[in-house]
């Protein structure tokens, strides 16, 4: 094991107090509406009538652990990579427990905007806005002709028979049982990642595309940047979900999906849809305008109710608050994208591999890299196939930069641009 000098011996001290303090902050899990709520609001739009939910959140009193993060941030040397990291993250962690301690309230849609954002933040690169971005993908989306679907897209898989298939998929992955796929009744989303455990609701009814994206999503980016952390010998943090990390995790999960092929334009549109419904609520649309807007948007009533507890977990349902998590899926993957095609020009891929060896963000990969070759960062454990072989990432990556110089506007005033027989 490598020796450790005094500046990072003190800092992993520090981060072993920051995973003891953020243990009780489980923020998505504690967010969450039970399931009751659904059963009961579906119950009565079966009958035409669809009441506004009423949730009644627990109270949290993390006042000893927010003290406790905020020692740990003004203890940690913030001009050293490893100081740096723990501050975001142990403020981050705080912002959480804040957050927690005022579900139910408007109070929490401002602290959810400074941990996740707002729709309407510009896109890396000073593109277009988030929001922006998923008009986009919803436009097109409404465009396509359903009929182009194949037969294979159109067969639903039952819960119980994906459970099987992800159960079998894992087990040659690891050559052994390390991540177990349960079903849970309890659960509104339709999966769940952890590190050990992946849960699918049980009775939901799944696709192909859901089953090769909830592999190459939850299992091989979620799961595995979970276990990959916990084999970090100095700096136990990275197994944890710290909520600064989530654009990062989210949009890495995303480039999995798109890398891999597993994404279809109906997720894409499912991801956009749900940042449209953000900015809704930001503007006043209560529960009930967002549910309807899903079903406009063709869910069903089940999918329109999940995907509107998604904005208003945490907030009241009235209208003008939102729980803003999933405004990071686009921002997350446009700069997980980039992130890729940086380091290819640069002769750094080595960084999209060791985004695998804990939860990190992008500016933590590129700060703890002196760690990494010093060995105080071990190398992930576990990666996917895709990231693994790198002459395949790399030809793709290589593409995309080419590519990109290519102006679809000019292309557009060329007359013979396909006229390829010359």
């Amino acid at each position: 094991m490598t020796e450790l000098s005094p500046d990072v011996a003190h800092h992993s001290a520090l981060d072993a107090r920051m995973v003891k303090a953020a243990k009780g902050i489980r923020l998505l899990s504690q967010v969450s509406w039970p399931a009751s709520v659904q059963k009961s609001f579906l119950d009565e739009a079966a009958q035409g009538r669809y009441p506004m939910p009423v949730i009644e959140y627990p109270e949290y009193d993390f006042h000893e652990e927010r003290r406790e993060l905020d020692a740990i941030a003004n203890e940690a040397d913030h001009d050293h990579p490893i100081g740096r990291y723990l501050c975001e993250s142990a403020r981050s962690w705080s912002v959480a427990a804040g957050l927690l301690e005022v579900l139910g309230t408007h109070a929490v849609s401002g602290l959810s905007i400074e941990l996740f954002g707002r729709p309407d933040e510009i896109l890396p690169g000073k593109g277009p806005t988030t929001r922006e971005a998923a008009r986009h993908f919803i436009d097109i989306a409404d465009e396509l002709d359903r009929e182009l679907l194949s037969p294979a897209e159109c067969v639903s898989i039952s819960a119980t028979a994906l459970q099987l298939q992800l159960q079998s998929a894992l087990d040659d992955f690891f050559n052994q049982r390390v991540i177990e796929v349960v079903l849970d009744p309890d659960l509104i989303a339709k999966a769940a990642a952890g590190a050990t455990r992946i849960r699918l609701r049980h009775g939901a009814a799944f696709s192909d595309y859901d089953r090769h994206q909830l592999i190459e999503h939850e299992a091989f980016v979620h799961s595995l940047t979970a276990l990959n952390g916990r084999e970090q010998p100095h700096l136990q943090s990275l197994a944890l979900s710290s909520p600064r990390t989530t654009a990062t995790q989210e949009g890495l999960a995303v480039f999995a999906e798109q890398i891999t092929g597993s994404i279809d334009i109906e997720r894409m549109k499912r991801i956009s849809l749900r940042i449209e419904a953000v900015a809704m609520a930001l503007d006043g649309a209560d529960f009930l305008e967002v549910f309807h807007y899903f079903r406009a948007a063709g869910q069903s009533d089940a999918d329109s109710f999940t995907s509107a507890q998604r904005v208003f977990r945490g907030v009241p349902p009235t209208g003008g608050s939102a729980f803003t998590k999933d405004t990071v899926y686009l921002r997350g993957l446009i700069s997980v994208h980039t992130f890729f095609r940086w380091a290819m020009s640069h002769g750094k891929l080595l960084l999209c591999r060791r985004l695998f060896a804990g939860k990190m963000t992008l500016g933590d990969v590129q700060r703890l890299e002196p760690l990494f070759d010093q060995g105080v960062l071990v190398p992930p454990r576990w990666m996917p196939q895709w990231i693994v072989r790198a002459n395949g990432l790399a030809g793709m990556l290589a593409f995309s930069l080419f590519a990109n110089r290519i102006r679809l506007d000019a292309v557009a005033k060329g007359g013979d641009f396909f006229d390829l027989d010359v």
